[in-house]
């Protein structure tokens, strides 16, 4: 258990420039990943088996972006996918969104899909 009851859990993908840190907090129904590096083709199954982890359970998935510099078609694809999961379940949201994500938000309209906070 980590600070104030939150389970966490951890996981990288340290490949030069494929490196994705995933941070999983846990409280209660609501997970949070805390999210450093970069989402695309090599790293985003490794993000998409952590959020099939914790579907089933949540009532909140959150996706903290304040440490990731790009995201991919294949990353975004992830963000679809569990928006989808949650669909009738509970909320998605994605947060703390860096500038060169959140052009890449804006450039495909994903900004508009989110919850973005």
């Amino acid at each position: 258990m980590g600070l104030f009851g939150k389970k966490k859990n951890t996981a990288s993908n340290a490949g030069g420039n494929n490196y994705l840190k995933i941070e999983t907090l846990k409280d209660g129904a609501e997970y949070t990943f805390m999210l450093e590096g970069r989402i695309d083709t090599n790293t985003s199954p490794e993000l998409q088996s952590k959020v099939t982890e914790v579907v089933g359970d949540a009532k909140k998935l959150i996706f903290d972006f304040g440490k990731v510099d790009y995201i991919s078609s294949a990353g975004l694809r992830v963000l679809l996918g569990s928006a989808q999961a949650m669909e009738d379940k509970g909320e998605m949201v994605v947060r703390n969104l860096t500038q060169s994500v959140r052009d890449i938000f804006l450039l495909t309209g994903f900004n508009q899909m989110f919850n973005i906070e």
